[in-house]
């Protein structure tokens, strides 16, 4: 068995890639160019002990936004409809 080339970093970051942003393994996979077996090695070695239950942050804020935006629009709408 080889040694691994990849720093402790790179590692981590991988991992995030998928515990954190929910990218599958094999896209993460394909994407950094290593096994799906390192990944889920690597996944061992550097994932929380304890998975974070709730909401991911960033996916609802990028929600909220959308809908913010589209509020907004359509009271821009309904004003200039009124307006007339």
């Amino acid at each position: 068995m080889g040694t691994s080339n990849n720093s402790d970093e790179f590692k981590r970051d991988a991992v995030r890639q998928i515990t954190l942003r929910g990218y599958p393994v094999g896209e993460v996979s394909r994407r950094l160019g290593v096994s799906t077996h390192s990944l889920y090695e690597w996944m061992k070695l550097f994932a929380d002990p304890v998975p974070k239950t709730g909401v991911d942050h960033e996916a609802e804020n990028r929600r909220l936004k959308w809908v913010l935006a589209r509020v907004i629009e359509e009271r821009d709408i309904l004003k200039k409809a009124t307006a007339y």
